[in-house]
């Protein structure tokens, strides 16, 4: 029995240790002294106060050829970055509805995927139960034995959606923490936004390691065999399906975690509830060939996660509509109306420090930033960043499409 629940506290853990900080996108106005060579240019405008964005002169920055990302060390290091658990809180918070009903596709897809997973390992002799459950899925024909049973136990659907929702929510939970810390990271990439193909190929994967390994004991195949067949599928799987940093954080703590809880109730399960492995193993009490298929159990949960997240919460992002906040007209002598001001920290999105031009962290290489002296007047969460960044993009695509239409650059 395999099945993908892991330590929270755990999964915190390998969180702090691996979370790269960054500088965050929400900035203010105010002029900024940073520890770095600036340019005549870039003084002129701090010193100038040519930090407004009127509407006749507002232009798209061109990020030139040469520029790199720019490292945090290159500037003030913020002090407003929100730790990992206040995210958490914010993130289930600020809706709750679609946070319970998160929280429940991933209990009951967990809840209904992992009794058939666990069957291969059970139908193969890989695990026993004391009173396992056998149903059949398929009939027989004629009066030979069903074409293809199940055989688990009463607590494994449990188990199975406890670690589903667990997994979805770190992947979550991950996310929000990478996007409030990157500045480069953008929520409406590939990578965060899975297709259905892309979710319905992981889990196939998956489903395909679990009955592989099963098949491989089956056959007699030795313990270093297996262990290196399914980390080679397990490393594949995880680049090709997944490769954030949120994902070999989960599927990490999943990895290790899920052999410690099998370890737990292999000891002090009762006999008419317990189960063992026949094969004890290098550990004493499994083969550690099943850690590398828990690690894959993490991007198969996780992409089914975020697409639950994303189809949840895509009213929120999806655009701006008339009636939102964002179309509201507040005369304010910084922005002229516009809601973008000039980055203070940077040239039109890049500037030039011990010698070499980067590109802004404050402003993702935009050149713009929400204006902070009528944001107040407007209804947006001045907590939730990943929205104001979302906001600043559409405004400022919004600008240039305008502006593009009216022949300004020619």
């Amino acid at each position: 029995m395999c099945p993908n629940l892991h330590f929270v506290v755990l999964a915190t853990q390998f969180a702090w240790f691996n979370q790269v900080s960054c500088v965050a996108a929400f900035t203010s106005t105010a002029t900024v002294n940073l520890p770095r060579q600036v340019c005549q240019q870039h003084q002129r405008r701090v010193d100038g106060n040519a930090h407004t964005l009127p509407a006749h002169k507002y232009k798209p920055c061109v990020r030139p050829k040469n520029a790199v990302l720019s490292s945090p060390k290159d500037d003030t290091e913020r002090n407003d970055i929100e730790s990992p658990i206040q995210v958490l809180i914010d993130t289930v918070t600020k809706n709750p509805s679609n946070s319970i009903q998160f929280s429940l596709l991933m209990a009951m897809c967990g809840a209904s995927l992992g009794p058939f997973l666990d069957s291969y390992h059970s139908l193969f002799g890989v695990l026993s139960y004391d009173t396992p459950l056998v149903f059949p899925l398929l009939g027989s024909i004629g009066e030979s034995q069903p074409l293809l049973t199940c055989v688990t136990t009463y607590w494994v659907p449990l188990l199975f959606g406890l670690a589903g929702f667990l997994i979805g929510w770190l992947y979550i939970w991950f996310d929000a923490v990478k996007l409030g810390r990157d500045a480069q990271l953008d929520a409406e990439s590939d990578e965060l936004n899975p297709s259905i193909p892309k979710v319905l190929v992981g889990i196939s994967y998956f489903t395909f390691q679990y009955w592989l390994s099963g098949i491989c004991y089956a056959h007699g195949l030795d313990r270093a065999t297996i262990l290196a067949l399914m980390s080679i599928l397990a490393a594949g799987g995880f680049i090709a399906l997944d490769g954030t940093i949120s994902g070999l954080i989960t599927s990490l703590a999943t990895a290790i975690g899920g052999p410690l809880i099998e370890i737990f109730l292999i000891s002090i399960l009762p006999v008419p509830w317990g189960y063992h492995y026949n094969d004890f193993g290098e550990t004493g009490f499994f083969p550690l060939w099943i850690v590398p298929v828990y690690f894959l159990g993490g991007p198969a949960n996780g992409n089914l996660a975020r697409l639950f997240w994303n189809s949840l919460n895509e009213n929120e992002f999806d655009g701006i509509a008339p009636n939102e906040s964002s179309q509201k007209q507040v005369q304010c002598e910084e922005c002229q109306g516009t809601r973008l001001v000039s980055c203070p920290n940077c040239d039109d999105g890049t500037y030039v420090t011990y010698n070499r031009r980067v590109v802004c962290n404050a402003c993702r290489g935009k050149g713009v930033v929400i204006c902070r002296r009528c944001f107040n007047q407007y209804e947006d969460d001045p907590n939730d960043i990943e929205s104001i960044r979302k906001l600043v993009d559409r405004l400022y695509e919004t600008r240039v499409a305008e502006l593009d239409e009216t022949n300004i650059f020619q």
